[in-house]
């Protein structure tokens, strides 16, 4: 239960959705809570993501394409609050904050994935390779290609101070 919070987090980046987002994650945490018993290893936060990040595959496979909110919501945007800075700094750093957010939101979702799972909720590049069943080599390259985006989205726009 410890990961669930990481579990919503990931779905939320995934779907761009809440109410989806509650959905995938209490389908996976209900999928796997039925395989606990079968689960092979000892860390299971990965193989919970792993879980959720195949439940919201399926959503995203399944659903017709239509226009969605690409807006982070406030509850991704808390991290960002500033903390024992002046009101100059902590407004600076806000809208760094949402500029990268808001990047990181434009990226393909292969990129997006795994820079929420290495960045966000610290998985190692073995952990991540795990969760989206590629080779940690994959990911090494998928991660470089993200943060190269993200630099030229943030940098060309001038968004970041």
């Amino acid at each position: 239960m410890r990961h669930v919070d990481a579990a919503y987090n990931l779905s939320l980046w995934l779907l761009r959705d809440p109410h989806d987002a509650e959905d995938a994650t209490q389908s996976a945490l209900f999928k796997a809570f039925r395989a606990f018993g079968r689960m092979r290893s000892t860390d299971a936060k990965p193989w919970l993501l792993a879980i959720v990040r195949n439940e919201c595959m399926d959503l995203l496979h399944s659903r017709s394409v239509r226009t969605r909110s690409e807006h982070p919501t406030d509850d991704v945007l808390d991290f960002a609050e500033a903390t024992e800075l002046d009101p100059e700094g902590a407004a600076i750093q806000s809208l760094d904050a949402e500029a990268v957010l808001g990047a990181i939101n434009q990226l393909p979702p292969e990129f997006r994935e795994v820079i929420i799972l290495r960045e966000i909720e610290e998985l190692s590049y073995r952990e991540i390779a795990g969760v989206i069943n590629k080779p940690v080599g994959t990911v090494m390259s998928r991660l470089a290609r993200a943060r190269t985006r993200l630099q030229l989205m943030l940098t060309s726009t001038g968004e970041c101070v």
